[in-house]
């Protein structure tokens, strides 16, 4: 799909984001290896979690599957905005979708009849490895042409020092999973990847003994906060996280907005002058690191925190009207705190006055596509300068031109140029907006509700 993006509307008024991708992985592996019946409120119709769901549906028991299969088989966003106008302000609502998972316990599972396609999900892949390998059976995970490429065996080494046969195609998938009793182990991360973490986290539940991952930096830590809240052993010290064999039982919890999807929004209202509010979202602290750097490049906001769901915290994101932006520096030691979020931040930053520097991005290389080299092209394409100068990414500033960009099959880069060209001086083009349905389905549409000039080329 492609979108015409024209300067001269305004990003404001008050916004809800799709339930938080990280967290919905998560929260349905753990809905379907509790035991009993899990609800779960505000799922996001993500085409990434539906990839989980469907994947879940093929190793639970027969009372499990049918909620699952249905979930995994919408195919087609359900979360499109749809404008209302409250006290004058554009409103964009998200419907909240409900699952009830009968969960049979961990040792209930069993091997599919068929390869597991994780669809474009890392997430799925790598979290599903670390459940799989204390299952015994054989199971095969595989995916698009684009999650083939990616890296498998950071995920497999540690699998393999518990005791689980892990098989890749020259480090990347299919993956091929050979199950059973699994033994605790120490692991260091060489890469900050709470992928990774979450995997081993998951197959250290069903370990003898403890499982111990040290962090080189810390990640966000959804599957930690989950397994504390239904009750695991989950020790924390000194950068590194520990867990015990658990075995956990049914839960209710809502899904908090996805706090990366809101960065986009912000974003927008950034470079139209807008004042946003962004209700109901999550605001773990391992995921809002963002925000820091946009207070370094001039952007006023403020958290109001409202609750808390399965430990998860949730409250409201306002963003004031900026004045102008700054360019800014984000260190290598900074850049896995805000690895998602770059991409707008990018955008931002081709709009601000001077050069912002994104440090030590090698791992931007190996997320849906190479957001290093496609970041900077994408500013290239719509009128901006940017460059990558070894594993650093460079945008100038200056503001856009306009232009034509695509979305190189990678939802954030979708969602990016879009956010960029709202600030352009002249209309631009985007390519492949529909790959915004990973995480965002709507985005387009929510745009448009909340005041942007956004329609369809």
């Amino acid at each position: 799909m492609r979108v015409l993006v024209e300067p001269g509307g305004t990003v404001e008024g008050v916004a809800t984001v799709p339930g938080d991708k990280s967290i919905a992985h998560r929260w349905l592996i753990l809905s379907a290896t509790g035991r009993g019946a899990s609800r779960l409120v505000g799922l996001p119709p993500a085409l990434d979690v539906g990839s989980t769901a469907r994947c879940l549906a093929a190793i639970v028991g027969i009372g499990a599957r049918p909620p699952l299969e249905a979930w995994g088989s919408k195919r087609e966003p359900q979360g499109s905005a749809a404008g209302l106008t409250v006290d004058g302000r554009v409103v964009a609502s998200i419907p909240k979708d409900e699952l009830v998972v009968e969960g049979q316990g961990r040792d209930e599972l069993h091997a599919p009849l068929d390869a597991l396609d994780c669809g474009n999900s890392g997430t799925t892949m790598r979290l599903l490895t670390g459940v799989l390998a204390a299952s015994p059976f054989v199971s095969l995970l595989t995916g698009d042409d684009s999650l083939r490429a990616r890296p498998m065996e950071r995920v497999a080494v540690p699998l393999r020092e518990m005791g689980a046969s892990v098989r890749t195609d020259h480090g990347h998938p299919p993956v091929e999973v050979h199950g059973g009793p699994l033994r605790g182990i120490r692991h260091e991360l060489a890469v900050p990847t709470a992928q990774v973490k979450g995997a081993i986290l998951l197959a250290g539940i069903a370990a003898d003994g403890e499982t111990t991952v040290v962090e080189p930096v810390r990640t966000r830590d959804h599957t930690e906060r989950a397994l504390r809240r239904l009750g695991a052993s989950v020790r924390q010290e000194d950068g590194s996280v520990a867990v015990s064999r658990f075995q956990h039982e049914g839960f209710e919890a809502e899904v908090p907005g996805d706090v990366s999807s809101a960065a986009f929004l912000v974003g927008a209202a950034v470079l139209t002058g807008g004042e946003l509010t962004i209700r109901r979202v999550g605001l773990n602290p391992t995921r809002t690191h963002f925000l820091s750097v946009l207070d370094r490049m001039g952007v006023g906001t403020e958290q109001r925190m409202t609750g808390e769901e399965l430990g998860e915290p949730m409250g409201d994101l306002f963003v004031a009207r900026a004045e102008r932006l700054h360019g800014t520096e984000v260190a290598a030691r900074e850049l896995p705190f805000v690895i998602d979020e770059v991409p707008v931040l990018a955008a931002l930053a081709a709009h601000a006055e001077g050069e912002t520097r994104f440090e030590g991005g090698a791992e931007l290389r190996a997320k849906e596509s190479d957001r290093l080299a496609g970041v900077a092209e994408m500013v290239r394409d719509l009128g901006g300068r940017a460059r990558v100068e070894g594993e650093d990414l460079v945008v100038e500033g200056g503001g856009l031109a306009g232009g034509r960009a695509s979305a190189r099959r990678d939802h954030r880069l979708a969602m990016a140029a879009a956010v960029a060209a709202l600030g352009a001086r002249a209309a631009c083009e985007i390519d492949g907006m529909e790959w915004s349905d990973v995480s965002f389905p709507g985005f387009p549409q929510t745009l448009r509700a909340l005041g942007a000039r956004v329609g369809v080329a």
